[in-house]
């Protein structure tokens, strides 16, 4: 996972830094870092950030060419409008 995997991830969830660090147990210092490209979380960080997003239907895309992304699976939400 990326920086802006992360960031972008938080973005599609409507979650805020704290939020994230509330749900997967991470700081939020460490999480504030790792968004700004200031350091890389241990592993286990890392992965707990990624199995979080995941939980909350977040896909992470590989580069393959036009650098990495996400998605939420099964967009759009069933009990959506749109």
């Amino acid at each position: 996972m990326f920086p802006a995997q992360s960031r972008a991830a938080r973005g599609l969830l409507d979650w805020t830094q704290g939020k994230l660090a509330e749900v997967s147990g991470v700081s939020p210092g460490a999480i504030r870092n790792f968004e700004s490209g200031l350091t890389t979380p241990i592993r286990a960080n890392l992965d707990r950030l990624q199995a979080t997003f995941e939980a909350a239907g977040v896909e992470f895309l590989d580069p393959n060419g036009g650098g990495p992304g996400v998605r939420i699976r099964d967009w759009p939400p069933e009990d959506s409008d749109g």
